[in-house]
């Protein structure tokens, strides 16, 4: 009687102990690691337009070692990239913090619908990312922009422009 109760707890235990190797092996920071977020403000600009970029990384442990002192990188989409690199101190787990805000402007200088990539880096890897997609809408100085939009034909555009001219000479 002893032996079978034996073989029905033997797996019990060693599904256990696979599943504790198993967390192990994937390290404590794999379930701690931070979401990133990233929000573009306004949502909307006409060209060329300035816009403003955050990414926040949410939850997660403050010490999550891929994030610590990772290169910023970000695509704009329109075929540009920014990178920057800080200093730091080594690794200490449970000391060290990783940086959670990165805001940053970009203009983007014709119209279209650009998706921006944020990405965290260790040497080539990338770590970490998130995107927000960005609409610019064709301004003044874009090339055919302003009559693609406009409801009247360029005729009467150019009309209106001679009637003015007309009533300021006499």
């Amino acid at each position: 009687m002893h032996v079978s109760s034996l073989r029905r707890v033997c797996p019990a235990i060693l599904c256990a102990l696979a599943l504790v190797a198993s967390a192990q092996a994937a390290g404590p920071d794999k379930k701690d690691k931070p979401t990133i977020s990233v929000k573009v403000s306004p949502i909307v600009g006409f060209s060329p337009a300035q816009m403003v970029l955050t990414a926040d990384l949410r939850g997660g442990a403050n010490d999550y070692e891929e994030f610590y002192c990772a290169t910023v990188e970000w695509d704009w989409g329109d075929d540009t990239r920014s990178e920057s690199k800080t200093d730091c101190d080594p690794y200490e787990a449970g000391k060290s913090e990783i940086k959670r805000h990165f805001t940053i402007d970009h203009t983007f200088n014709s119209a279209g619908d650009y998706r921006v990539e944020f990405r965290l880096k260790q040497k080539n890897k990338v770590v970490g990312r998130g995107s927000a997609d960005v609409k610019i809408r064709p301004g003044v100085r874009d090339p055919g922009g302003i009559d693609r939009y406009s409801t009247l034909p360029k005729a009467s555009v150019s009309n209106r422009a001679s009637m003015s001219a007309s009533r300021s000479r006499r």
